[in-house]
């Protein structure tokens, strides 16, 4: 059946601009990190994008080793815009990153510049695309200058492959750096892509914000349901289809009981707000107005539907803030 986007898409959704840059973000953004490889099902994931557009979810995040395998979320991704969303290509934001290992061999991994023009290219020929919107340097390269490496990004963008340039997993200290030097060149930094949530609040303590807020950048935060930990999932134990038994990034040795203690304690905040735990954890999230976008996965339609929830309510009381910071300590 031909896809036909929703009419009344752009409604609900609630947009923020990217620190001093014209380009406004949806409050929630679809990540392609897990559910999009070829281990899942295809039309479920596209089932899942397409009812995002619908949401007004416009931003779509990616990476080059997005997978199982590696490539195949960009690939898959790529189908899908051929066959759905050709038509609405200005009104995407289609990110992509490099940084991370990706083919065989000293060129495939990093920042140099051989390895991230290369990955952009790759990447722009699995998802079909003349241009990728935001491109990523994934994550600090200690072994590559840093002027190489965002002379690589500044590049892209001269040469047409990409609009924007970001940053992820930068600390705040190496984010200045490196902005100061994007500025230099003449493409200002964009955007920068951290984990954060209620359990993983370490941008705080490092000061991100500020900095990416004085580079005049935005943020948008990955991770923020703790991998799932920060849902109504494991409130009565480990269900046998959960992920957390196959994840490096969650283990059941994890849930011990003082995080499901915070868990529960969080879960009684967010039932007292009329929400799920995941709509609390995003909405907290979101509380502070320099925090661009936070990018989130989905198993099914129903699971995006009710994660995108969360904007409805993204107001908090000082008290409210106070209760949950008891509960929303780092792991």
């Amino acid at each position: 059946m031909t896809y036909r986007a929703a009419f009344d898409r752009y409604e609900s959704m609630t947009y923020r601009r990217s620190g001093r840059s014209g380009l406004l973000l949806p409050a929630i953004s679809l990540g392609l990190w897990h559910n999009f490889g070829d281990d899942r099902g295809y039309e479920t994931g596209r089932q899942i994008v397409r009812r995002a557009f619908d949401a007004g979810v416009t931003h779509f995040d990616l990476a080059n080793n997005y997978g199982p395998p590696p490539g195949a979320a960009e690939s898959n991704f790529g189908r899908m815009l051929a066959t759905d969303l050709a038509a609405h290509r200005d009104e995407l934001v289609i990110s992509s990153k490099a940084g991370y290992g990706m083919w065989d061999g000293p060129y495939g991994d990093g920042g140099s510049r051989k390895y991230v023009t290369a990955s952009l290219d790759q990447s722009l020929a699995r998802m079909g695309l003349d241009y990728v919107d935001i491109f990523y340097h994934h994550r600090p390269d200690p072994d590559t200058p840093l002027e190489e490496t965002m002379g690589a990004l500044d590049a892209a963008v001269r040469a047409g492959k990409a609009l924007y340039v970001g940053l992820s997993n930068y600390r705040a200290e190496q984010l200045s750096r490196a902005a100061a030097i994007l500025s230099e060149l003449g493409t200002p930094l964009l955007i920068t892509q951290p984990s954060y949530s209620m359990f993983n609040r370490w941008i705080e303590r490092d000061g991100l914000l500020d900095a990416t807020a004085t580079v005049g950048a935005g943020c948008i935060a990955y991770s923020p349901l703790a991998q799932g930990l920060l849902t109504d999932r494991y409130l009565d134990g480990v269900p046998a289809d959960s992920r957390i038994r196959t994840s490096v990034f969650l283990n059941e040795s994890d849930l011990t009981d003082d995080t499901m203690s915070k868990v529960h304690g969080l879960n009684d905040i967010a039932s007292g707000r009329g929400q799920s735990l995941a709509q609390l954890a995003l909405a907290w999230a979101l509380r502070d107005e320099r925090m661009t976008s936070l990018v989130i996965g989905a198993s099914s339609v129903d699971q995006l539907n009710a994660n995108l929830g969360a904007v409805e309510n993204l107001t908090f009381t000082e008290a409210e803030l106070r209760e949950i910071d008891r509960f929303a300590t780092d792991r």
